[in-house]
This record gives C-alpha cells, structure tokens and sequence, in this order.
C-alpha cells in the first residue's frame, strides 16, 4: 500500500495515517513552502491517536480515495498530532472557539501559506448531516473562496490573528488569592455543584480532578464539612458508575451522561495518574476503603496496561476495538450482556454479577450492551471472595477480546503526574514496587528527555526522544513529580533536578505582571504565543509551574522561586470567584500557599525505625501542599535539613520551626494527619 511523509513520523497517530491516499505532509516550514509555491491554502488537521471521531472522520474521508484525490488537488494537506504539539493545537482552538462557539477533535482550519487561519471546523460527515455541509462540500467551497476571492480571504485572516494577537488577560490584584478568595470559590463550586450525582455541571461530565484536589486543601486548611463532603461523594459516584473499570481499575475519559454510566472509552494516562492522586488522598484524609481500593487498583492499571518497556507511561487506550462480529467500534472491549455473562460465568453466578454490575437485559449501551457498575453495595449480596472470583473470571474472558489499541508515545508531562501519583501510593500503602516504577518512569524522563542543558523534550517513543520541544506544562509537570519522589523517596537528586527544570521556567517562560506563557522565548513562531492559565484535561502548565516553583522554594528557602509562584497566582485571584470550576489547580496552590505551606524535616539516619515512622507520618500529613525531607544531619542534598540534631522532626514555615520532635503523635498534630 502506498504511504505518504507521515511513515517517517514516530507519533502513533500520525502513523495511522501513514497509508492514507492523502498526502499528508507533518506540521513543518517545508508544507508552508509548498503551500506558497502551490497558491493554494493549506487543510491542518489536529487529532490524537485514541480519538473517536478523529477516527471516524479517518474512515469515512482521509481513507476515501475520491475525497483524497480533492485534498491532494487543492490543498496541502497536514496532520498535527495535538498531544505532540499542544502549542500548534492551542493556538489553533481558540481561533476555533473565538469564532463557532465550541471546539474538538478532529480539528479541521483552513490557513494562509502564512499559517493565518480563515476557515474552521471539527468533525465532517462525508455526506450533508443534521444541517452540516459534507467535507467534499466544505473543501469545494474553501477552494472557490480561496481562487476566487483571495482577497477576502487575506482579509478575514489578517483580522483573526489581529484580534488573537489583542487578547490579553486580567491578572487581578498582586499576589495569591487570600482567604476571601478562596471562601468565594467555594461558594461558586457548592453552586454548581451536582448533590444528586456527584462532580459539577451536566453531560458530558468530566473527572474534576484539579478542583478535588481544592476541594481537599481547603478542607484540611478549614475544617469545612461541604468541602470534603463533596469530594467523598464525587469520588464515591465516579468509583461506582460506569466511568470506573469494575473489571480492571482505571477511569476512562468522560462520560456522556451526568450519571457517571455510559463513558467515553478511551483511557488516558493523564486521567488515571492525576485520580490516582485524588483517590490516595482522599484516603489519607478520611480513611475509606473505597478510596483506597480505588487508588490502587488505578495504580495498578497503569503499571499493568500503560508501562512501556523502557520504564515509562503510555499516553492513552483507544476507546474503539473489533467486536466479535469484526466491527471497529467504540467501547466494545468493555461492554456486557446477560447471555455474555452466563457464558462466563453459568447461571447462577451470572444472575449475581448481572444484579452486582447493573447489567440488564435492556442494556446501559449499545445494542442491549451494558457497561459494568457498581449500583449496590453488593456486601448484601454475596461473599467478597465470591465477587472476587466472578470479577477475576469476567477479566480473564475480557482478555480474550480484542484489546484496544495503545498509543505509546511517553509524553513528559502525563509522567511527570504518573511519577507523582505512584510515588505517593507507594509510600502511604506499603507498596514499594510502586515507588520503584515511578523512580523508573523518572530515570527515562533524565536519561532520554532531559539535554545537557536541562532542556525537556516533549516526547520519546521506545526510548528514542521526539523532536518538540517541552512546553510549561512539561516542565512543570515533570517538576511536580521529581518534587514529589524527593519528598518519599530521601534521594535530593531528584530535589536537584527539579531545580534544573525551575531554572528554565524562570528565564524562559515568564512574561509581565507574574504571567507565564506555554512556550519558551526560543520556541517556534507560531501566528500566537500560547498563554492559558486555565486547567483543562490537566492543570495549566501557567498553575502547574506556580505549584512546583512554591513548592521548590519551601524545599530550598528561594525568595526567587516563591516570588515568582506568587505572581503566577494572581491570575487564580482574579478567576477565583467567576470560574473556579476552570482553575482548580490554581486554587490548590493558592491553599498551600496560605496555609505556608508547611516544611517538614525528619532528620536521622535512613533505615532508623524511629526515622522511618516520623518519615512515613509526615507523609500522611493533609495540610496542603506541605513539603517533606528527610536524612541524615550532615546531608547536602535537603536545605531543610541542615544544622539539625537527628532524631527528631522540624515543622516549619520558611524555615522557622516549631520545637523539634520525636513523638509520632506529636508530629502528626502538626501536619493534619487523620485521628
């Protein structure tokens, strides 16, 4: 089969294309050359490897010889993977937003040769649907525009760029949010707050990792009953509705109603690693079982289906798969009958799973399909080692499908959260081996992302590097969690290499007033340089960074780095209040930095039992965003550590401690730990 530029990619998604009749060329100066020498525009199409739709569209139109024929004729095609280039896909979205209202993917603009944009879509059907034009129809109508009234073409893209180059934002007051910003955060949350289902809003109905973790700081900080409470409910629905895998752990990426039943079926690291995080502390600060379970049976799905052979994390899971009558079709991995049951299992287990899992013979999907649940306690029921052997049998039949598709690219950032997520796990559930993959995961973002230079790679795939460069979110992300493993693991190098990364965002991404940019000050030109304080599927690279840099700066006393995070969060001051729901991660940090955050030094020889214990409880401690080293007196590597007397732990803010103690008990008053 012939194949086009992409077969020299390395991206996943961009492969999948590779034996399209389109010829597509990769995101490059050469496709804008070619464009201009052509006079014809250029089709940009942003997607990412477990897309439904990008895949739908695929099918239907890239892998269509006539509608091929018409993109080779009068365009230059090319196809941008948007989980490699977020900054090509950032900048392209908002011109997507600013002007229909709505974004997604596929993402489909039409640009100048000089990359301005002047057409925009998402998904097209390959025939008129529901009051939307065919793609044939759109390509024919962009060509005659583009032939035949060049000029307002020109026009109308000189004035999109004109209008996103004009935007700015409002950073508000000076400084992090303060106590009444925070309390008029909740207040906005608790409003749009869903007390029936859990999570804020309606369908589709996204994890809130970001604004969980707020909710949790602030908690602890308060004391407020609503603020936890709605964590532990949302945490609670998630676990038991359908966007959980009964089967095997893991959250997929939405759900499409405001239940939590029917989700959208692709699995993302960054999902899993951040509500591997949301779930152990939800442990740490009220001690459910549930909670826990869930913490590390997500852990263990990530170690299980997304660990790549050189010690890192895969990106994502498909949500398509082939079902048993050969079709490609979403969710077909995952989904159940009655009859499917009792081939599994027989009839009388089979009508216990069925009455377990909510399937029923109407179905909660597709074609009399449901999706696994948890709609009863099920202690009621049966036996746990009964549920248990039904749940081992339906996993292993499950393997025998056709499994879904593995996009295993290792970005910086998702493993940056990974490594976060699995270092704490570890710690607070006895679980070394967890700690160990998240030290591997961080050994491959050193050896293979990391330059001489301390500059960050945005990807690697089979340990070979990728050619972007990381963005603020990469640097923060990745910041995050060497930050995190230092605090579980004693080992300051990975204090050290945070540091490194810090460097870098200080000089390389700050602009004015405390704001932060995406890209780096010697990045590519683009049509816009990215700045988007706000979280999306994660948070902000802009928040992420605020969060590392404090954190880094409790570690080490920096004046540098702290001031910088407060500057960062002026701009959580000014959204505190209108959009909380959209700043989470900002906010979280914002808690930590009221509350200090608070330092904790236990300082002794590694392997003293007495150090071990005072270690393990500051770990548990829930005040928020508090930093923990722990050594021997005379170590280097720990600021916090220097000129104390072992045997004791040191609770301080800015380095100004309270009297030194060895009582577990004690110490755990200090930093919140659950009674």
């Amino acid at each position: 089969m012939p194949t086009n530029r992409l077969v020299h990619e390395t991206s996943p998604y961009l492969l999948q294309h590779a034996d399209n009749p389109v010829d597509w060329w990769p995101w490059s100066p050469e496709a804008f050359e070619e464009a201009r020498r052509r006079g014809v525009p250029v089709l940009l199409s942003v997607g990412y490897s477990s897309c439904h739709w990008c895949h739908v569209m695929a099918g239907e139109s890239f892998e269509d010889e006539g509608t091929a024929a018409l993109m080779n004729e009068h365009f230059v095609n090319v196809k941008v993977d948007r989980e490699e280039r977020p900054d090509v896909d950032a900048v392209y979205m908002e011109a997507v937003q600013a002007a229909t209202g709505q974004g997604g993917w596929p993402m489909t603009v039409f640009l100048t040769p000089d990359a301005e944009p002047f057409y925009f879509g998402t998904y097209f059907p390959p025939e008129p649907r529901h009051g939307m034009p065919s793609f044939p129809e759109v390509l024919e109508g962009v060509r005659a525009a583009y032939a035949d009234r060049r000029g307002e073409v020109d026009e109308v893209a000189g004035r999109i760029v004109k209008d996103l180059g004009e935007r700015s934002l409002a950073f508000g007051a000076d400084g992090a949010p303060g106590e009444e910003d925070l309390a008029g955060a909740l207040l906005g949350l608790t409003r749009e707050y869903d007390a029936r289902n859990g999570g804020f809003g309606g369908a589709p109905k996204f994890p809130p990792s970001m604004v969980l973790e707020f909710l949790l700081r602030h908690a602890a900080r308060t004391g407020s009953e609503g603020a936890l409470q709605m964590v532990t409910d949302t945490c609670e629905a998630m676990a038991r509705g359908g966007i959980y895998d009964q089967l095997g752990g893991g959250f997929a990426r939405y759900s499409v109603d405001g239940g939590w039943v029917v989700p959208h079926f692709e699995k993302m690291l960054y999902d899993n690693a951040l509500l591997c995080r949301v779930y152990a502390h939800v442990w740490r600060a009220t001690g459910s079982v549930l909670a826990r379970r869930v913490a590390l049976e997500t852990a263990d799905f990530m170690v299980r289906e997304l660990r790549t052979g050189e010690g890192g994390f895969a990106s994502a899971l498909d949500a398509d798969s082939e079902d048993g009558a050969g079709r490609h079709v979403e969710g077909a991995y995952y989904v159940w009958t009655p009859e499917q049951l009792r081939e599994v299992l027989g009839e009388a287990d089979a009508e216990l799973a069925a009455t377990y899992f909510g399937v029923t013979e109407e179905g909660t999907f597709e074609e009399g399909a449901s999706v696994l649940q948890l709609p009863l306690d099920g202690g009621e029921l049966a036996d746990a080692a009964r549920i248990a052997s039904i749940r081992a049998r339906l996993l292993a039949a499950r393997g025998e499908r056709h499994a879904p598709g593995r996009d295993d690219k290792v970005v910086a950032a998702w493993n940056g959260l990974a490594v976060a997520a699995l270092a704490e796990a570890g710690a607070y559930f006895d679980r070394p081996d967890l700690v160990e993959r998240a030290t591997e995961a961080a050994d491959l973002l050193v050896r293979v992302h990391l330059d001489d230079a301390a500059r960050l790679a945005r990807t690697s795939r089979d340990g070979k590097v990728g050619p972007n460069a990381g963005v603020l979110e990469d640097y923060a992300d990745v910041a995050e969690g060497f930050l995190a493993l230092a605090s579980v693991t004693g080992e300051g190098a990975w204090l050290e290499f945070a540091g490194f990364l810090l460097d870098h965002v200080l000089v390389r991404f700050r602009g004015e007033g405390g704001s932060l940019y995406d890209t780096a000050d010697d990045a590519e030109k683009l049509i816009r340089r990215p700045q988007d304080p706000t979280d999306n599927a994660t948070p902000s690279g802009w928040t992420a960074a605020a969060g590392a840099l404090l954190s880094y700066a409790a570690h080490t006393g920096s004046t540098a780095h702290r001031e910088a995070a407060e500057g960062a969060l002026g701009v959580v001051k000014a959204l505190a209040s209108r959009a909380p729901r959209h700043i989470g991660w900002g906010l979280a940090v914002a808690e930590a930095a009221l509350d200090g955050p608070r330092e904790v030094a236990v300082v002794g020889a590694p392997g003293d039992l007495a150090v071990t214990a005072l270690h393990r409880t500051a770990l548990l401690g829930t005040a928020p965003g508090m930093v923990v080293a722990v050594g021997a007196p005379d170590s280097d590597e720990f600021p916090l550590l220097a000129g104390r007397p072992a045997g004791a732990a040191y609770v301080c803010r800015r380095f100004v401690c309270a009297a030194p103690t060895g009582d577990v008990g004690v110490l755990g008053e200090q930093v919140g730990v659950r009674g």
